[in-house]
């Protein structure tokens, strides 16, 4: 690979100074106010090999179709482009790509100056510059997150018939992006082209890139509802919904909110922007397997009405809303005030080809799977997932711990005010877009930083106050490694979160040490803080049919012996203070090459193509056993299952 990924390719404001988001982010469901337009299929791809990367930005391919500048790829969207072609260039491609599309827009949206037409990204890896035919209408940094522009004066002031959308992504990380990286200059010219360079990072998955998640355009009228807030709350068996809605576009309106339940029956109602509905005898949002009957969902209807010239113009958006608490004693997590125990998986977004781009048939799939093996939480482990996880999360009682990509903050710098400043407006991103789910009942601002540098205690201190300002509903914690003995951010956090990889990454092979040295952890850390804990990472590498008795390292006997090791002491101390366990991985997963990772990590205790190893059996008997042990609930078919037990 050759050039210079110059991050500023377009002038240094661009790459510094992102456009702040301002106000709600709402997802975009249809009602009778509100139409959308998926724009997920073929888009028209150009990655700029040009040495510097700044090809497109001189040419200003913006302003012209793509297919008249030079040759261009069909790219799905949503997708990773890195597996898609034959193209070896762009495996591991850094620095600028292009997409574009055209399409073609309802005449209503163009001539309708009462209709508000709002363009919309799920999510672009790591820095989008946005284009309607020619004309710069965004920017954002950071990947995994929605950004989203009203194009309506745009699109209204011809009318215009179609648009064509172009989207600049650079995927490069330096010290002060979330992830973190750095380029590594190869200068040697005897060993290297000239300005050769790689990327480097400090994680452990593959830095796929891209528009990986759906791209669409929807519509409000120009008075709109914005945003809504939801908290829930019981007092003893009425349950209550605190309600607090933004609205944009005018002074002069009327809003209107019913909550009605999963059959439709309206049982709640009230007038304004904010205030609080009792719902006696409520259903509560239980966790899977917590309950007969969990993940009930009510609909919180929100209705406007806008007093215009023209007469009164309505707005509605309807929320699904879970009623549930959340709270955090030194030994236990609860959920609807009774002892939860996390008995679940690490994920990653990763699958054969798409690389982390959205798949309805690979979710589906997953949650399939997730719900034989008994699991009822996952992490988002390093990033924030795609919206519609989490709504299927919702809707079948996953309990998720959402973490931010503060993975690999392993660099000084990355600790300075420019990271930092950076973290806080990601957090307040990831708090916007997930804060109403009720199976979010965590916040994870960070994976393994190394919390023990000095400027981290400022750094994780001001991080996790600020997210709990945000979110004063939710505990945080960041998840460490069990050996950083001196952890100046464990003081913040509500749940101690620790990794450890006993008899793999230390004492490799050695199957015997695990009980002592893991017992030792968690006394360790429980001695020091006094907060409950939760096994956030363990697991052995294995490759399916690799099979030898007595068990080494990647056989599939190894990983199942290190999970059995690890269960006898996580029985004894679940008992105490230990409240979860979470397998690493659910899947294996790509990464980086090297010495190390033959075709990814393959710690899943599923392959990358969703088939069990033998190890999904010891823990699909451990979750049922603990979950029966745990509620008394013989396994059933729940109404909102996706399979029959």
């Amino acid at each position: 690979m050759g050039g210079t990924p110059v991050l500023a390719v377009v002038g240094p404001l661009l790459w510094a100074c992102g456009l702040a988001l301002q106000g709600g982010m709402l997802y975009p469901r249809e009602s009778p106010s509100r139409e959308r337009k998926e724009l997920g299929g073929l888009w028209s791809f150009r990655a700029d090999f040009s040495d510097n990367r700044r090809q497109g930005f001189e040419q200003q391919w913006y302003k012209r179709p793509l297919r008249e500048l030079g040759p261009t790829l069909d790219m799905p969207v949503p997708s990773s482009f890195n597996d898609v072609t034959q193209d070896g260039r762009l495996r591991g491609f850094i620095g600028w790509v292009w997409y574009e599309r055209e399409t073609v827009l309802p005449l209503r949206w163009t001539q309708d100056l009462g209709t508000r037409v709002v363009l919309r990204l799920g999510s672009a890896h790591y820095y989008a510059i946005v284009w309607v035919n020619g004309v710069h209408m965004a920017e954002h940094e950071g990947g995994h997150l929605p950004f989203e522009v009203d194009i309506s004066t745009l699109v209204q002031a011809g009318p215009l018939e179609s648009c064509r959308i172009t989207i600049a992504i650079n995927n490069t990380l330096t010290p002060n992006t979330l992830p973190p990286g750095t380029i590594l200059y190869k200068t040697d010219t005897s060993k290297y082209p000239k300005g050769y360079f790689v990327q480097n990072t400090n994680f452990d998955f593959f830095n796929y890139a891209g528009l990986h998640r759906p791209v669409l355009l929807y519509t409000t009228p120009t008075t709109y509802i914005d945003d809504i807030t939801v908290t829930t709350g019981m007092d003893q068996d009425t349950g209550l919904v605190n309600y607090q809605i933004s609205v944009q576009g005018s002074q002069r309106f009327d809003l209107k909110v019913r909550l009605l339940d999963a059959e439709g029956q309206q049982v709640a109602e009230g007038t304004g922007a904010q205030g609080q509905l009792q719902v006696p005898r409520a259903h509560l949002w239980w966790p899977y397997l917590m309950h007969s009957y969990p993940a009930y969902l009510y609909s919180l209807e929100v209705r406007l009405t806008a007093q215009t010239a023209a007469g009164p113009v309505p707005d509605v958006y309807t929320l699904p809303v879970g009623i549930r608490t959340v709270a955090v004693t030194e030994s236990q997590f609860l959920i609807n005030g009774k002892p939860f125990y996390f008995h679940g998986v690490n994920k990653h977004e990763d699958a054969d080809i798409r690389g982390k781009g959205f798949d309805w048939s690979l979710l589906a799939k997953d949650f399939n799977l997730l719900r034989w093996l008994g699991a009822n939480a996952f992490r988002t482990s390093h990033y924030p997932y795609a919206e519609e996880v989490m709504q299927l999360c919702d809707r079948y009682g996953i309990v998720v711990i959402d973490e931010s990509p503060g993975v690999g903050i392993v660099l000084p710098e990355s600790y300075g005010n420019a990271s930092l400043h950076h973290h806080l407006e990601v957090m307040e991103e990831l708090v916007r877009r997930d804060k109403n789910h009720p199976a979010v009942v965590m916040w994870s601002v960070a994976n393994e930083p190394t919390s023990f540098l000095k400027p981290a205690g400022y750094y994780f201190k001001t991080l996790i106050a600020h997210t709990k300002a945000l979110d004063p509903s939710r505990p945080v914690t960041f998840v460490t490694n069990a050996n950083y003995a001196s952890d100046l951010g464990a003081p913040y956090v509500d749940v101690i979160c620790v990794n450890s990889y006993y008899s793999w990454y230390h004492d490799p092979g050695h199957l015997e040490v695990i009980p002592l040295q893991l017992a030792t952890q968690f006394e360790d850390w429980y001695g020091a803080y006094q907060k409950p804990i939760i096994q956030s990472e363990y697991g052995a590498e294995t490759i399916p049919g690799f099979h030898q008795d007595p068990p080494v390292m990647f056989t599939e006997e190894y990983q199942r012996r290190l999970l059995e090791q690890y269960h006898l002491v996580l029985d004894q101390k679940r008992r105490q203070y230990v409240v979860g366990e979470l397998i690493w991985n659910f899947a294996d997963f790509m990464t980086d090459q090297s010495p190390s990772r033959a075709v990814g990590n393959r710690k899943g205790i599923f392959t990358r193509q969703r088939q069990p190893k033998s190890a999904a059996f010891v823990l699909r008997d451990r979750y049922w056993k603990i979950a029966n042990e745990s509620t008394h609930l013989k396994p059933q078919c729940l109404e909102n299952s996706l399979f029959v037990l």
